[in-house]
């Protein structure tokens, strides 16, 4: 969302100013793409995780500023909750042993943060929704203490005009009002980023959005929110519903969720680009001193920082992203698909089979984007939040006959995405033992019908059997999680249930 911003109001002529500046940048923007001036291949990835922070009962710790200030490395930042940490992994090339590699940095980072943060009584815990928040931490005073936090809350409420509803219909139904964004911060997430040509930015934005319904299936990571049973992935309805700068009334206009999944596929970044400045009015419009158009004139490279800051307050679940560096522009896709977790085991093997079966389906000379209406992916995407590894998914059909026909998840994912993952990898030219490590994490969960979700419900229900209360059985359940994350092994191979020292604790029940 920009480096820095400065609190402050804004006036009628900053949004003006910023509108124009915002066109000046789409037409830097299509001039550096006409010239040709973007980076060369380079098959570089990123990584980001959000994280929570919660004591020793499974309850949130509102004491991010005091972990980072233990940690004082660049690799960690705030997060939008005083209970929420982000961790970045510097840019990787994919080939070789990477994921190996990338296991052991997090692993490293993971464990040094969660000693730092249990110096005050905290710890770590990598997982999509905390199933102990409750609606008590998710207020305006437990904002991080970062001005473009309290700047973007006050400018969706702004725009808004009235309080947020969120209403989740799944397992259980939710209904609550809030008065702020801070539901937002309840949502952890991993983000991939693969930067990518300009030539080759449709394919992989394409291909990631046909992906993202199994990624979900095979991911999800969130069933739990204030209490109740929801979605098994609830994140996605909740960012969305927690994040809308319409009312009602413009619901029902048709005026796009700035959460979105879009509505077509697509034949450039540009396109991404300018449907976020056609559709989406300005949340911070705050203007640089940069005149991107001049800066092209003298030869120069325009870091286009208006159009990156508004394109950073558009929440698309796999985002366009222009960036510089060394002078150079690049292009990126930003997959923000997935939930945070389990471990460090599941989270690279969510980024393998990404990574492998983007650069497949990319490749492919018909591709499935071409046989699969966009309204079916997201409608695939919708399933997968709401039944996880037990969704079914419309595939099109293998064959002359075409058409679409109904799979489910698992089946789809273990006779046709992973082969193609385990191609994709091989071109990237990613080692065998890497391959087939991280893709058997996920055909494995597939197997035996397990992900974080099944596994965290499964828990809870026995712990209701076993005669805990509700927040009970969410605390201990949330307690046994974090246990067996930090143990590290991947979440398929976790036992259900508590043992006899987390059911036999005193939880604190709110």
């Amino acid at each position: 969302m920009g480096e820095k911003v400065v609190a402050g109001g804004f006036d009628l002529s900053d949004r003006q100013r910023y509108r124009r500046k915002l066109h000046e940048c789409l037409e830097g923007l299509e001039r550096l793409l006409a010239e040709k001036r973007f980076d060369r291949p380079k098959n570089m990835m990123g990584l980001e995780i959000e994280l929570n922070l919660a004591g020793a009962d499974g309850l949130p710790r509102m004491v991010n500023a005091q972990v980072l200030e233990r940690i004082a490395s660049p690799d960690f930042q705030t997060e939008l909750g005083m209970f929420n940490l982000e961790v970045n992994v510097l840019p990787h090339r994919l080939g070789g042993r990477v994921f190996d590699q990338l296991a052991e940095e997090l692993s490293a980072g993971l464990g040094y943060a969660h000693r730092q943060a249990a110096e005050i009584d905290a710890g770590v815990v990598m997982i999509g929704i905390l199933p102990t928040i409750s609606r008590a931490d998710l207020v305006t005073a437990n904002l991080s203490a970062v001005d473009r936090y309290s700047l973007l809350n006050e400018q969706i409420l702004m725009m808004r005009g009235e309080d947020f509803t969120l209403d989740i219909d799944g397992v259980e139904r939710l209904i609550w009002n809030s008065g702020s964004i801070v539901p937002e911060a309840a949502c952890t997430s991993v983000q991939l980023h693969l930067q990518v040509t300009p030539a080759r930015f449709s394919a992989v934005w394409n291909a990631a959005q046909v992906v993202a319904a199994a990624q979900i299936a095979v991911g999800a990571n969130s069933p739990f929110l204030f209490g109740r049973e929801l979605w098994r992935e609830s994140r996605p309805p909740l960012f969305t519903q927690a994040t809308d700068t319409r009312p009602p009334e413009l619901q029902a206009q048709g005026v796009r969720p700035r959460t979105w999944f879009g509505e077509r596929w697509v034949d450039s970044a540009y396109e991404l680009f300018a449907e976020n400045v056609r559709y989406f009015p300005a949340l911070l419009p705050i203007c640089d001193e940069e005149e991107p158009l001049r800066v092209l004139a003298e030869g120069g490279v325009p870091r286009l920082q208006e159009l990156v800051l508004h394109n950073g307050t558009v929440y698309r679940w796999n985002r366009p992203v222009y960036g510089v560096a060394d002078g150079v522009p690049h292009l990126r896709v930003e997959n923000r698909v997935l939930p945070a977790g389990p471990t460090v085991a599941d989270v690279v093997a969510n980024a393998a089979f990404y990574y492998g079966l983007v650069r497949t389906l990319a490749d492919e000379p018909r591709p499935v984007w071409t046989r699969l209406p966009f309204a079916e992916a997201e409608a695939n995407f919708d399933a997968a939040c709401r039944y996880g590894i037990d969704a079914r998914l419309r595939w099109p059909r293998r064959g002359r006959a075409g058409g679409l026909a109904s799979v489910p998840a698992v089946r789809l994912v273990l006779d046709e995405l992973l082969p193609m993952a385990a191609a994709g990898l091989d071109a990237w030219g990613i080692e065998p033992a890497d391959r087939d490590h991280y893709l058997g994490i996920i055909e494995e969960r597939c197997r035996r019908r397990v992900n974080g979700a099944t596994w965290q419900v499964d828990t809870y229900h026995r712990a209701l059997a076993g005669g805990l209360e509700r927040d009970e059985a969410l605390a201990a359940t949330t307690r046994r999680y974090t246990e067996l994350m930090h143990k590290g092994d991947p979440v398929h191979t976790w036992p259900v249930g508590l043992t006899e020292e987390v059911a036999a604790s005193v939880p604190v029940v709110r």
